[in-house]
């Protein structure tokens, strides 16, 4: 059973946190206080913060979305995306050199913006084409084109096509769905979720799957010389957060208050210990810790 703790500050053994963003830090509109002053507070201990996300986008426009919200640089040392392991995917050939996009205007940084590490990598291969479907000899799914009214029945068509074709597509983005303040969208996970069923191929680098957890041990060790056993996986996102901790063997704080949080009570910042226990065991995960809210 996993313990639940009142604050970070309790759980003063880890020296670097691999912290999920959306649901924990914000919720798509504006940043959370008292999560924001707990990673400060870490940090201020000496911990290192890597905020691991499953985002589409490259880090770079993470962290110009983070400022945009409002969220102080003081809150975090780098960011490590499912964005960034994808685009390291597509231009090594992943999905092949001509590719077909799923996903939102917003999303266009995805093929625009290249780390420094990233664009010696672009230079070296074939460039990568953007064409239409019946061009393509594979896909680039970051999300639904438009999240606010879509859902992915609306892509049984497009993903029928995809299938014929025997493409593979490449998931920007592992997650199902994310809550914009109150209003739940779905993401990229769900259209290769959809794919998957069908039979197709899709190919996940985010969270809980390796790639996103190997660039952010790199991007730690740039910073610091940190023990696995010192490393804490934060989030919201039991088959995200919690799954990626547990298939890295790391240790993690699961978040009660977002995406699951309808489950444990009405105090979401109190979750209910016994409805708690009773739904990590029919998700068979078990977390090392848990708290309401990020504090």
């Amino acid at each position: 059973m996993a313990r639940v703790i009142d604050s970070l500050a309790e759980l003063g053994q880890y020296r670097a946190l691999f912290c999920d963003i959306w649901g924990c830090l914000h919720d798509g509109l504006a940043p959370f206080p008292d999560a924001v002053a707990a990673l400060q507070a870490f940090r201020k201990r000496g911990g290192v913060v890597i905020l691991v996300s499953n985002s589409p986008r490259p880090g770079a426009g993470v962290a110009a979305q983070l400022d945009m919200l409002g969220v102080p640089r003081d809150a975090w040392d780098d960011i490590a995306t499912s964005g960034d392991a994808a685009q390291y995917a597509m231009l090594t050939g992943a999905v092949g050199t001509k590719v077909f996009h799923i996903g939102a205007p917003k999303d266009e940084t995805f093929f625009a913006e290249l780390s420094s590490d990233l664009r010696t990598v672009a230079e070296e291969r074939p460039p990568i084409a953007r064409v239409p479907l019946e061009e393509a000899e594979g896909i680039v799914c970051t999300g639904l084109f438009d999240e606010t009214v879509e859902t992915p029945a609306d892509y049984a068509e497009i993903l029928d096509q995809v299938k014929a074709r025997g493409l593979r597509l490449l998931c920007a983005n592992p997650d199902i769905e994310v809550d914009i303040g109150t209003t739940r969208v779905f993401c990229a996970g769900a259209i290769a979720q959809a794919y998957d069923r069908m039979g197709g191929d899709s190919l996940y680098l985010g969270k809980p799957h390796p790639p996103i957890y190997d660039l952010a041990r790199r991007r730690l060790a740039a910073i610091a010389d940190v023990a696995p056993a010192e490393t804490l996986c934060v989030g919201d996102g039991i088959l995200t957060d919690v799954q990626g901790g547990v298939n890295e063997g790391l240790d993690s704080l699961f978040i009660t208050s977002g995406l699951a949080a309808g489950h444990f009570g009405d105090d979401t910042a109190n979750p209910d210990a016994t409805l708690l226990e009773r739904w990590l065991i029919e998700q068979t995960l078990d977390p090392t810790y848990a708290i309401g809210h990020l504090r």
